[in-house]
Formats: C-alpha cells, sequence, structure tokens
C-alpha cells in the first residue's frame, strides 16, 4: 500500500499539530513552573517578613521588661533599705522607752527606799521619846 498524497498531508498536518500541541503543553508548563516559583519566592519573603516583624516585637517587649524589672529591684531596695532604716528607728525607740522606765523604776524605788528610812527612823523616834504618832494609821 502506498500512501496517497492525502495521507501524506494528514500524517504531515497531524505531526505538525501534535508538535505545536507538545509545544504548548511545554509553554504552559514553564508558565505554571514560574508561577509555582514566584509564588514560593513571595511566601517566603512574607514568611521572612513577618519573622523579622515579631523577632522585632520580641526584643522590645524584652527591653521594655528589663527596664521595669530594674526599676522595680530599685524600688525594691529603697522599700528595704528605709524599712531597715525604720526598724533601726523603732529598735532605738524601744531601747529609749526601757531606758525611761527603768530610770522610773529605779526612781520609784529609790522613792520606796527613803520612805521605808523615813519611817524606821520615825518609828526609832518614837520609841525613844516613848511618844505615839499623831496621824492615824491610813488603814484603821
Amino acid at each position: 500500500m502506498t500512501e496517497t498524497p492525502v495521507h501524506a498531508v494528514e500524517k504531515a498536518s497531524k505531526g505538525s499539530l501534535d508538535r505545536d500541541i507538545a509545544l504548548a503543553e511545554v509553554g504552559k508548563e514553564k508558565r505554571t513552573s514560574f508561577i509555582k516559583a514566584w509564588e514560593e519566592t513571595e511566601k517566603t519573603k512574607s514568611e521572612n517578613k513577618a519573622q523579622k516583624k515579631l523577632s522585632a516585637v520580641d526584643a522590645w517587649e524584652n527591653t521594655k521588661k528589663a527596664i521595669f524589672e530594674a526599676k522595680l529591684r530599685g524600688m525594691e531596695e529603697k522599700l528595704e533599705k528605709k524599712k531597715a532604716e525604720y526598724g533601726e528607728k523603732m529598735r532605738n525607740q524601744i531601747a529609749s522607752i526601757h531606758k525611761q522606765a527603768e530610770e522610773k523604776r529605779a526612781m520609784v524605788e529609790a522613792r520606796r527606799r527613803e520612805e521605808i528610812l523615813a519611817a524606821e527612823e520615825g518609828a526609832a523616834k518614837y520609841r525613844a521619846t516613848g511618844n505615839t504618832p499623831k496621824k492615824p494609821l491610813g488603814c484603821f
């Protein structure tokens, strides 16, 4: 069977059509590949940008926290110092009160001894003279 010119034209145009379809497929795959690569690049850029901003926010937060924690420590130190000073002041006042109380006790004790001595001297005087006291006893 020999090919007729019609079959040869059909075969030639069919090969040309297959080639055009194949070239179109290759072009389509190339575009799809470029689009996919572009998409991945844009996603990566976006991800990197977001990561950079998140790092900046974390750094800002850490800086602010460190500043306020340092202020807090400073305030705590001041309060501890004031507490110690106030405690010392209170202990000094307590010691002063204790000293005053001791002085008052000593004065009361000295007064008691003086009164006992005076009573003993008065009793000795009354015994020696034989007189009786003019004041009546307070309990009778």
